[in-house]
């Protein structure tokens, strides 16, 4: 634990933060994490529930003179996005987050941070084990596996909540609200591919892209930041059709939700020709490097000789794989018509691997409107068919109707003006959060979705503000006294 992060104010979220990072929690493997929030509420002397699921259910009594308001419940995810950067050491299934302050932000050393979503977990805790807040009856959800399908949300039982109000605290702006998000669905292609010898003559080569931002693959898939996948496959492509190169192994990209920082590749050239090459790959990185000064100054690309292992793909694999990857639509695909400078449908072309038989491929679509996200996606599936590959459409979910009309977002609104002297901006966004799923079988709910500031998630620059956790501690407060009347 970072003592310096943990006695930050609100000392109550920052100390619960460095608890829960202590914890191992990643997507599909949160048992750990979900033990440990068990023993948190049984620890208060809280009722305190596991669904079959996985999901944890913490009940709180409204405190004296809140017993006739309306139950709130409060809901965060206890997975997140494990990312690293190339060189650092590090065991996301038995290490510990190692936090750090960095002027007005807190980050990790060379990880994912985790507050995506471990900032509402915390603050969620901090109202549980208070005893001089008030607020009304309290349901904490803590669902699990948000990251990697959304599947502990839809294994909600319908009936499973009480509560009229979902105050959903996984969202990255403060200052804002959300009250709509987009609907995805995973694209997962399996090429098979055959292998040829290399010939005699031909040197093996290493190519490594390293040193882009990734991120969000929803909430910053429009802010142009290189794709380390569509970039080799670019060079790659370039370097088959002038000077014969022959790939014989690729690795892009990690998660299937964040847009890829890192790629590498491997291959075979006929050694008269590495000259030329390197003048190419050094013609290519300048230009790569121009066009990408503002969005990923920091992007590497390096080539080096090497022995290798693997045999080249034929020709005729080559050009099935590295034509699909090089015609997929990655990025913004189109804007929303309802909502100002909102992406209404994307796509991410996310992990690239090589197999010794097979390539397989990992892309996240989403759309704000269900027909679109359907649309690209068969259209992926089309693309990808060509090139000879199996396709399967994977982990649907719904995106979440806004309700401009919302009592609670007229109460968040006004509370928020209250507090801070300015009404908060009303948006929807470009990610997916479990409020639409929860309330598809939990009906009787009316949700909000706010949180603190919170920049580069999903990758290792994963940061957030500390001034805007005690403005979203104040808020959140604030929220509950003012909870209405049943």
């Amino acid at each position: 634990m970072n003592q310096e992060v943990a006695g930050l104010a609100p000392e109550g979220i920052w100390k619960n933060f460095e608890l829960l990072n202590e914890v191992p929690r990643p997507s599909k493997k949160e048992e750990k994490v979900i033990q440990f929030m068990l023993d948190f509420g049984n620890s208060l002397g809280l009722e305190t529930i596991r669904d079959e699921a996985g999901n944890v259910l913490i009940k709180k009594p409204a405190t004296p003179g809140m017993e006739n308001r309306k139950t709130v419940v409060l809901q965060s995810h206890l997975d997140m996005v494990h990312q690293k950067n190339s060189d650092k050491v590090f065991d996301f299934d038995k290490d510990g987050i190692q936090s750090l302050i960095d002027d007005e932000w807190v980050t990790a050393d060379g990880t994912t941070l985790g507050a995506d979503n471990g900032m509402a977990v915390a603050a969620t805790m901090a109202v549980l084990e208070s005893t001089n807040i008030q607020h009304p009856a309290i349901e904490a959800l803590f669902t699990i596996d948000e990251e990697t399908g959304m599947t502990g949300a839809f294994a909600l039982q319908p009936g499973w909540l009480k509560g009229e109000i979902l105050l959903n605290m996984d969202y990255e702006d403060e200052g804002e609200l959300c009250i709509g998000c987009a609907g995805g669905i995973d694209t997962n292609v399996k090429i098979p591919i055959s292998r040829s010898a290399a010939d005699s003559g031909e040197v093996g080569l290493k190519f490594s892209l390293t040193g882009l931002k990734g991120g969000h693959s929803g909430v910053e898939i429009h802010l142009q930041r290189g794709n380390s996948n569509k970039i080799l496959f670019s060079l790659i492509n370039h370097l088959g059709k002038e000077f014969g190169f022959k790939l014989s192994a690729f690795d892009g990209g990690s998660l299937r939700n964040a847009i890829p920082r890192e790629a590498f590749a491997e291959g075979y050239l006929a050694s008269n020709k590495l000259g030329k090459v390197k003048a190419f790959v050094d013609e290519f990185y300048a230009t790569i490097k121009g066009e990408l000064a503002k969005t990923d100054p920091n992007v590497k690309l390096s080539i080096e000789g090497a022995e290798l292992t693997e045999n080249p793909l034929d020709a005729d694999s080559q050009m099935r794989l590295v034509n699909a990857v090089c015609a997929f639509p990655n990025g913004v695909y189109k804007w929303s018509n309802d909502f100002e400078n909102l992406v209404e449908t994307s796509t991410n072309i996310a992990r690239v691997k090589s197999e010794s038989n097979e390539v397989l491929i990992q892309c996240l679509t989403r759309s704000s409107l269900e027909s679109g996200k359907m649309d690209l996606a068969e259209s992926l599936q089309a693309l990808f068919e060509l090139a000879g590959g199996k396709v399967e459409h994977q982990g649907s979910y719904p995106g979440w109707n806004p309700n401009p009309k919302s009592e609670i977002l007229e109460l968040a609104r006004n509370k928020y003006n209250d507090l801070f002297g300015k009404l908060p901006e009303v948006k929807a966004i470009h990610a997916g959060l479990e409020c639409g799923i929860i309330m598809s079988s939990q009906t009787q709910l009316d949700s909000v979705s706010f949180g603190p500031t919170i920049r580069n998630p999903h990758s290792p620059d994963e940061m957030v503000n500390i001034e805007t956790v005690q403005k979203f501690w104040k808020y959140l407060l604030a929220l509950l006294e003012g909870t209405p009347e049943k």
